[in-house]
């Protein structure tokens, strides 16, 4: 029984199988491509007007708006970005002269300042050189009075070594000194070398 029953299934199969091989031999014999089939050209000219006025309707109402809504968005942006950029650009400008006039003030003050500076430590330089000067003069004069103090307390030195030595002289030749005389001889010579 179970043999029977394979056999049976065997057989229906290879009868559908035959079946099959003969519908697809006659509808090869029949048609080719189906859009070339002129009893199908009307259904395929609606399906395709349909489809083209599907498309356009989408494009359109959906697609078209919202590529537009973007291109106006980024022109908008890029407007505005450019907008900014002249603004951060005028502000630079502004920032940068402002900058330079700060600059040159600064210049002119230091040059001040240090004008400033030259003339009062020149004027402190004169009243240290006029001070200098009027202590070196100071200094000098007390020198000369000193050096003329000395000087005189060396031709009076000198006068009496010389008059004293001169006695000795005359005593050491043996002839009488006379003081006065002796005295006067030593000025009349000094005198004469002066």
């Amino acid at each position: 029984m179970a043999g029977d029953s394979h056999a049976t299934t065997a057989t229906e199969h290879a009868t559908d199988a035959a079946h099959g091989a003969a519908d697809a031999a006659h509808a090869a014999e029949g048609a080719g491509m189906p859009q070339l089939d002129f009893a199908t050209f009307p259904n395929q000219i609606f399906w395709l007007i349909i489809a083209i006025l599907a498309i356009y309707y989408i494009l359109t109402k959906i697609a078209l708006p919202r590529i537009a809504g973007v291109l106006a968005e980024r022109k908008g942006t890029i407007t505005n970005d450019i907008a900014a950029a002249e603004e951060l650009k005028l502000k630079a400008v502004e920032a940068e002269k402002a900058y330079e006039k700060a600059l040159a003030e600064a210049r002119a003050e230091a040059q001040k300042i240090a004008g400033e500076t030259r003339a009062a430590i020149k004027a402190e330089l004169d009243v240290a050189t006029a001070k200098a000067d009027a202590d070196i003069a100071a200094k000098a004069a007390e020198s000369a009075a000193h050096i003329a103090e000395i000087r005189d307390s060396a031709i009076i030195a000198v006068d009496a070594v010389a008059k004293e030595t001169a006695s000795e002289i005359v005593s050491a030749l043996g002839r009488p000194v006379d003081a006065g005389a002796v005295a006067a001889a030593v000025e009349a010579q000094i005198k004469g070398d002066a």
